[in-house]
């Protein structure tokens, strides 16, 4: 459902500007201009490049290929669904470049950022600048969404508005390899939990590839993710408060660090999956995820790491079924940034004393691809109701999106650490539904009923 704002009917279109041209900053783009108001985007690249970025496109994804699950019943499920109900072109740009993934909604790359351009630089509502801001407009409605590798020129310009420091975290990027370079002697295909009397035809369809290892193998590859050579900081990077890890995206050696099991109990969890050389599960398992359309590239699920490139081949080559492959992409770690969003931004995604500034996406600690779309969703329609005279929107915290809206702008802001969608932010159901799988179906959906009442209450006040 769509809002159009009637002060512009007849009249030159109100304008306002858009930094950054990522998840959020696209769908942030898309959702003010398909409300009747002229956006000007700015994208820095491919004029200056981030240290994780390796093109110009839009809504470029840099770590994983996958946007969560897509199952009704699950958070990440119920936040796309809410977002499909609001007209999202990120998540629209998604279904259309799906490639198999179980129960996950993952993408093409390629295709996927291809198709976001093409539909942003093809509306004619909005107007690409390639160039990069160093300071905020001051006269003109806009939205910051430069996510967490904002250039350090703007990012030195929020830090004067802010006036208070920033909090920061590491996140890094998984290894890529070549399908054709996969052995299949050792790897086998297979979802997880996938029925006994349907393993046989999953070995051959199941939608990720899984290479299993014995508990000689695992200890051996924890060893040597102990003993490679890691990229080291800079000063500044290595400041107490720029070294705050993330805690649902850390790299495989700060795990291996804590336990010697602690890989096994996360991204090598053998759980639900059999191997069918021996009929029994592994002791541990890295799995691979198709990353591209063509299905010819698969990364490295939870496979974030630091690791120098050339021990970072050596350790990853270890890993059965792997020995031979070919690394079109090497992991990496970048320094991201993010507002301290509860002393700085209403629900509205406004900023604190600026009612037409507005910031989304990852920066504001919504995590995750779909949660800064999310974000990005949010700040178009309200940048677009403020700018035409309307009051800006809030959600009821029973919706997912609420509920992120909710924990980013009034959690402790001493502790305040990004977030992404789950079931835990969400008030209750009363009386308590006990069996998880039905208490979050419940939650369901009670949130796309409040959504659709919010929808049509605002749509009745249109004129």
């Amino acid at each position: 459902m769509s809002f159009h704002p009637s002060s512009t009917s007849g009249h030159q279109p109100l304008e306002i500007v858009v930094i950054g041209a990522g998840l959020a900053g696209s769908e942030a783009a898309w959702q003010a201009a398909q409300r009747g108001l002229h956006v000007t985007l700015y994208e820095m690249r491919p004029h200056r490049m981030t240290s994780a970025h390796s093109t110009d496109r839009m809504a470029e994804l840099v770590c994983s290929n996958s946007l969560g699950s897509n199952l009704a019943d699950r958070a990440l499920g119920l936040l796309k669904n809410e977002l499909r109900r609001m007209d999202s072109l990120i998540i629209r740009c998604a279904d259309a470049t799906a490639v198999p993934a179980g129960g996950a909604l993952a993408v093409g790359r390629e295709a996927f950022s291809a198709a976001v351009t093409d539909a942003v630089t093809g509306h004619p509502n909005i107007t690409v600048r390639r160039e990069e801001l160093t300071e905020i407009p001051s006269d003109v409605a806009t939205v910051v969404a430069t996510g967490p590798l904002t250039s350090p020129g703007l990012a030195e310009a929020i830090r004067r508005l802010a006036g208070q420091a920033y909090l920061s975290f590491f996140d890094a990027m998984a290894p890529i390899v070549t399908l054709d370079s996969i052995d299949f002697g050792i790897a086998f295909r297979q979802s997880r939990y996938t029925p006994i009397a349907a393993a046989s035809e999953q070995e051959t369809t199941g939608d990720y590839i899984n290479c299993p290892l014995t508990r000689e193998q695992y200890e051996a590859f924890v060893a040597a993710v102990h003993a490679a050579e890691k990229n080291s900081l800079s000063e500044a990077e290595a400041d107490e408060t720029a070294r705050r890890y993330f805690e649902a995206c850390l790299p495989i050696e700060v795990l291996a660090a804590r336990d010697v099991k602690a890989l096994s109990f996360g991204p090598m969890t053998p759980l639900g999956l059999r191997d069918p050389r021996t009929g029994r599960r592994p002791y541990a398992v890295v799995q691979l995820r198709q990353d591209n359309v063509a299905g010819t590239l698969y990364n490295l699920v939870g496979f974030q790491t630091n690791i120098k490139w050339g021990d970072q081949e050596r350790v990853l080559r270890m890993i059965p079924g792997l020995e031979n492959a070919e690394f079109v992409r090497f992991g990496q770690m970048h320094r991201n940034t993010f507002i301290n969003s509860p002393a700085l931004l209403r629900p509205t995604l406004q900023w604190h004393d600026r009612d037409d500034l507005f910031f989304a996406g990852q920066i504001t600690g919504m995590e995750g691809y779909v949660g800064s779309t999310a974000g990005g969703l949010w700040a178009g329609l309200n940048i677009a109701r403020v700018v035409s005279g309307q009051r800006p929107l809030t959600l009821p915290p029973v919706t997912m999106l609420g509920a992120l809206l909710t924990y980013i702008t009034a959690a402790e802001g001493a502790n305040f650490q990004p977030m992404k969608a789950n079931f835990g932010l969400l008030p209750p159901i009363e009386p308590l539904i006990r069996d998880k799988r039905q208490r979050y179906a419940a939650y369901a959906v009670r949130a796309l009923a409040a959504l659709e009442a919010v929808l049509l209450e605002e749509a009745a006040l249109q004129p």
